[in-house]
């Protein structure tokens, strides 16, 4: 009886267009699985380019030097004998350019696979770089036979069903599936649907880390012919899964390697979490990883004493640690002392460095410059405005001089409605909660409470309010979150109209209102800054509303 085959599959986390880092990332993960004695190695989607490369796959420089980076990296693998290493990379050709994966042994190109179904929606835009390929590849190691596919092939019979045919036991699948909530369960149910059901096992590995919106959770997995999860690796961590595949094609696990030092604590199953759990460490990856990849150490935030900063902050100190945070209270005439204290209690228990700027003062000179051009007109938004412009202004000025980012504190909720100001509270270079709606916002106040006191309570109990006039609160503008929260799923995630909406028993003056909200709005959005996607419609890259808009939902 041949020997089972080994298959080691690493779920990275690479980096768009750096092409020697992820290939300093292959290699070690190649470098691991061959100490390890396996006979295969499965990497992700595109591992060499990062994805998705967007239009630098326009750039002809761009394709030849990730061209000899594949050359060089084929190169230093070579001496990691018998280790089959199956590599997702770009293939240009006089006929275009393809998403591919090729099977490299001892030096050699054992073959490649082109792509056959390529995404062209929701954050996919592969049809703008990409042409399609046509043929399966397989490729035996000890009289069993492997097919490879890429990502989207699986989500349709057709490429399956074809590498079967041409001899595959076992489907061999490189993903960068981005995340949303729960989608590791979409995967699995796709996975026994196309290629389970096909006759044969799949291993599936999934890009792990943050790339701008996107965020890939890993959760790659093993799955054999009947359909039963063997090995599967927890999310939001570089990790290595381990399987050994026997001459009849059974599968058997072995233990998960670390592939980076956070990923150690992460390889407990975790697949009771919560939704709030998934979502936290969603965010925090989303954080770090942005921060990280675009170089920058520090940040700040505003902290007002409400929920959303006090939020921000949390998950800011998960990503990047309290000692490279600095919080501002930034307190004006209508700021509560409650807000001050809550600010200073927080920032005092989680240990960030802490400033207090009073804006009364430079509120005051705007607002006696402006005067002989305002004259008698009666005070508005404008002067609320103001003062979230101040504070913006402010903040911008301490990332200039400590080249911290700016973490922007809104929600969704706000985004949708425009409760917010634009070049005021929306400043910032990256926004934590930007696909969070506010109901969310305390659901994960909560839940990281429960894991450690980090947020004080008031915070998450008392009405929020923006307090830029009088005795403000949020509903003064707003409905209830929850029904506001519910409106927008119906318009956002449903694309339902008023009448279909006010026909589930919700009120049609906060219907009309909310969607009126949400339409006129949308040139705040486009200045706003990008934040992790965690829903299936996420404003950024995946909504594509025009601003200029006649039509009323």
């Amino acid at each position: 009886m041949e020997p089972a085959v080994s298959v080691a599959f690493a779920q990275i986390n690479q980096k768009v267009g750096d092409l020697a880092g992820n290939a300093a990332r292959i290699l070690q993960a190649a470098a691991l699985a061959h100490k390890q004695g396996h006979d295969i190695l499965l990497l992700p989607e595109l591992a060499l380019t990062g994805y998705a490369p967007e239009d630098l796959l326009l750039r002809c420089q761009f394709l030849a030097d990730q061209q000899a980076a594949l050359q060089s990296l084929q190169q230093a693998l070579s001496p990691l004998t018998n280790l089959h290493v199956v590599l997702g990379h770009v293939v240009n050709t006089d006929k275009g350019t393809y998403n591919a994966a090729s099977v490299l042994l001892n030096g050699d190109k054992l073959g490649t696979y082109l792509k056959q179904e390529l995404p062209n929606y929701s954050v996919f835009d592969e049809k703008r770089y990409f042409i399609a390929g046509r043929k399966p590849l397989v490729f035996t190691v000890r009289q069993h036979t492997f097919g490879v596919a890429i990502c989207e092939d699986i989500w349709f019979a057709g490429a399956a069903a074809a590498a079967r045919e041409a001899g595959a036991q076992t489907l061999l699948v490189l993903n960068a599936s981005p995340y949303v909530v729960r989608k590791h369960d979409i995967r699995l149910g796709v996975v026994r649907r196309n290629v389970c059901d096909a006759g044969m096992a799949a291993i599936y590995c999934n890009l792990v880390g943050g790339q701008d919106e996107l965020i890939f959770d890993g959760h790659s997995f093993a799955m054999d012919r009947r359909g039963a999860v063997v090995a599967q690796l927890n999310g939001f961590c570089e990790s290595m899964g381990r399987v050994q595949v026997s001459s009849s094609g059974q599968l058997q696990a072995q233990a998960p390697l670390p592939l980076a030092e956070e990923t150690s604590a992460t390889l407990q199953s975790q697949d009771t979490e919560p939704a709030e759990a998934e979502i936290w460490r969603a965010l925090v990856m989303g954080t770090r990883d942005y921060l990280r990849k675009n170089f920058f150490k520090k940040a700040v935030i505003g902290l007002s004493g409400g929920i959303d900063s006090a939020v921000v902050l949390a998950i800011a100190i998960d990503a990047i640690g309290a000692e490279n945070l600095h919080a501002v209270m930034m307190p004006s005439r209508f700021t509560a002392d409650i807000s001050i204290n809550d600010a200073q209690l927080m920032a005092r228990q989680v240990g960030v460095h802490y400033d207090e700027i009073a804006i009364a003062p430079m509120f005051d000179s705007y607002l006696d410059a402006l005067a002989p051009v305002f004259g008698d007109l009666p005070q508005d938004t404008t002067e609320e405005n103001l003062q979230a412009r101040i504070r913006g202004a402010l903040l911008m000025a301490l990332s200039n001089k400590f080249n911290a980012i700016v973490l922007t504190t809104g929600n969704k909720s706000e985004l949708a409605t425009g409760y917010c100001t634009l070049y005021g509270d929306m400043v910032g270079g990256y926004a934590p909660l930007k696909d969070i709606p506010k109901t969310l916002v305390y659901q994960l106040a909560n839940w990281r409470n429960s894991q450690s006191a980090m947020i004080p309570e008031r915070i998450i109990t008392r009405p929020p309010s923006a307090e830029l006039r009088e005795d403000q609160t949020d509903q003064d503008s707003l409905p209830p979150y929850e029904v506001l929260d519910a409106i927008l799923e119906h318009l956002m995630e449903h694309n339902d109209s008023v009448e279909a909406i006010v026909g589930t028993g919700l009120a049609r003056d906060d219907v009309e209102k909310v969607a009126r909200l949400l339409r006129i709005n949308e040139y705040k959005r486009r200045q706003g800054s990008p934040g992790p996607k965690i829903t299936t419609r996420a404003f950024g890259r995946d909504w594509r509303f025009p601003i200029t808009n006649g039509y009323r939902f």
